[in-house]
């Protein structure tokens, strides 16, 4: 397993978490074993958005002795009080379904307590006027939540929230579909959706990946947008290259399908190439590096995918990424204009040119 450091709170937090959605249905034993096997094998990180209440009293079982190794994400509007998932902004139904949280889950804090699934800037309204927002705050002023977070799959919503708001990390939907426009998820277009990823790199805000396959969508040839299915790990890896991304956190309900995701690992370098996807992508999309590598090898032994990311961060106002810019072994300065990157390139980038303006910019 990888870490990744969420810089505004220092927690070492695992690439590959672990999402909630369905892990109920296969009953305590077999969950409990695949939660097992998904600390094992590293993960630290969970996502307590579920499907249905049965997943918590599973958690509860499968970690309370190791509680203080692992994260938890827990969603301050996620209703549990029926049994199944429900969404509600009524203060004294998320009390009590954060209490009842805490207790199958057999816990007295929160890692990180969200504001759960704010898509419309009403929302946020109905949020801070209802007292959840100040609820949340209480708790963090008590001990009981350390850190705040956020979930949303607007990028303007989440940008304002962000600049208005003290947030700790972000929950965003991040995939080829939705960032491509497909999908009733797919909120924004691919420059809005980029700018926010840039936008939580630059300010340190850490984003947790919901939804990286689409919801399973991307995983099906019938079901994909594309007509083409992608893999687990081209959609992991797709996620994981995108800056802020610390941890990406798909479902699993058993064993295999956690050990499937531990073995992402393993994968040779081709078997995590996305750049097809660049046949797939809209006009606007085109001719924007996507830090997908699919460029590789440089002659020159450029990381071509970092330059351009460390480029646009700083381009973006992050002031650190040119300080990171400078600590590589290579850099844009090396180029010998061969132009493999351009003839490799799936989305129509002129790498060769690329790398001349960012070694200008980069200069000043």
């Amino acid at each position: 397993m990888k870490y990744r450091i969420n810089k505004k709170t220092g927690d070492k937090i695992s690439e590959i978490g672990i999402g909630s959605a369905y892990i109920f249905e296969a009953g305590m034993k077999k969950a409990a074993d695949a939660l097992w096997c998904a600390y094992e094998g590293g993960i630290n990180f969970y996502d307590l958005a579920s499907g249905d209440g049965a997943s918590f009293p599973i958690y509860g079982e499968t970690f309370h002795d190791v509680r203080k190794n692992i994260f938890y994400q827990i969603h301050f509007g996620a209703d549990y009080t029926n049994g199944s998932y429900g969404w509600s902004l009524n203060l004294d139904t998320v009390k009590r379904s954060v209490d009842w949280q805490l207790k199958n889950l057999k816990t007295d804090f929160i890692d990180y307590g969200f504001i759960h699934c704010l898509d419309e800037l009403t929302d946020w309204e109905k949020y801070q006027a209802n007292g959840i927002y100040d609820y949340i705050l209480k708790l963090k002023e008590e001990g009981v939540v350390h850190h705040i977070g956020l979930s949303s799959h607007t990028p303007d919503v989440a940008g304002y929230i962000m600049d208005n708001t003290d947030i700790d990390i972000l929950m965003f939907s991040v995939n080829p579909a939705y960032d491509y426009g497909h999908g009733d998820f797919a909120n924004g277009g691919a420059d809005e959706r980029a700018a926010l990823y840039k936008k939580c790199e630059k300010e340190g805000i850490g984003i947790t990946v919901m939804k990286p396959f689409s919801g399973g969508q991307l995983l099906s040839t019938a079901q994909s947008p594309f007509g083409k299915a992608l893999t687990e790990y081209q959609c992991i890896k797709y996620a994981l290259d995108k800056p802020g991304v610390l941890c990406v956190l798909p479902g699993a309900k058993n064993r295999k399908e956690v050990e499937k995701l531990l073995s992402y690992y393993k994968q040779p370098e081709e078997a995590l190439d996305y750049g097809e996807i660049g046949s797939f992508a809209p006009p606007e999309a085109n001719g924007k590096c996507v830090y997908c590598n699919h460029c590789k090898p440089c002659p020159a032994g450029i990381d071509i995918g970092l330059v351009n990311k460390y480029y646009d961060l700083a381009v973006a106002g992050d002031t650190l990424a040119k300080e990171h810019y400078k600590t590589l072994e290579k850099n844009a300065s090396a180029c010998i204009q061969c132009g493999h990157c351009d003839n490799r390139c799936p989305f129509g980038v002129k790498q060769s040119d690329r790398m001349k303006q960012i070694n200008k910019y980069m200069l000043k």
